[in-house]
């Protein structure tokens, strides 16, 4: 596999929402396909609230965890906004999976700027491959919201060559024993969306 024939995914959201453990399972599904993998630094992570971004790539060889604007094949933002601010990173053929949650920046609550009521209308019109959901309502209805980043995670994995048993063995490997259960179920809750 060459340079070219790299996977990269891009996952977007904002501090606080598990974003460091949703690139953590990717990373590693990927690891126990047999990929090289490379990740980078999650940046916003230190400000609660902030915008968080984290890039993963795999293939046989990867030289770098930037994912290029244009190259990623799969998109994940665990805030809606999000999903629109960082759209460039997404490839023409691409798949964003979208949660339908919204998180009012400080920005908003002060009155400096104002979050946009037509939100859905404009991802729709961003991305012509989009699986937008309510994954928080989902982990909800299974038992815990938080598990809202691995139901899209599980969202997403049907557009990726990484098989499942890959996808519940990374799950198994990063998630905390208490909450195995209820990850693989949001993670197969999420596979049912798309």
């Amino acid at each position: 596999m060459t340079e070219s024939k790299t996977t990269s995914i891009v996952l977007t959201g904002v501090g606080g929402q598990g974003i460091l453990l949703a690139s953590e399972i990717v990373a590693q599904a990927a690891v126990l396909a047999g990929f090289d993998v490379k990740t980078n630094e999650v940046h916003g992570m230190a400000q609660r609230g902030g915008s968080v971004i984290a890039q993963i790539r795999y293939g046989e060889y990867v030289y770098s965890p930037l994912v290029a604007y244009g190259e990623a094949a799969v998109l994940i933002a665990l805030e809606r906004i999000e999903g629109l601010r960082f759209h460039r990173y997404l490839r023409s053929d691409g798949l964003a999976v979208v949660s339908s949650q919204m998180i009012v920046p400080v920005s908003v609550s002060s009155g400096a700027a104002v979050y946009p009521d037509d939100v859905e209308e404009r991802l729709r019109t961003t991305y012509p491959r989009l699986i937008y959901l309510d994954a928080t309502r989902i982990a909800g209805e299974l038992g815990n919201a938080k598990a809202a980043n691995v139901v899209l995670i599980g969202a997403m994995s049907t557009a990726l060559d990484l098989p499942a048993e890959a996808w519940e063995e990374a799950i198994r490997g990063c998630v905390n024993s208490r909450y195995v259960d209820i990850n693989i179920a949001a993670f197969q809750a999420g596979r049912a969306q798309a």
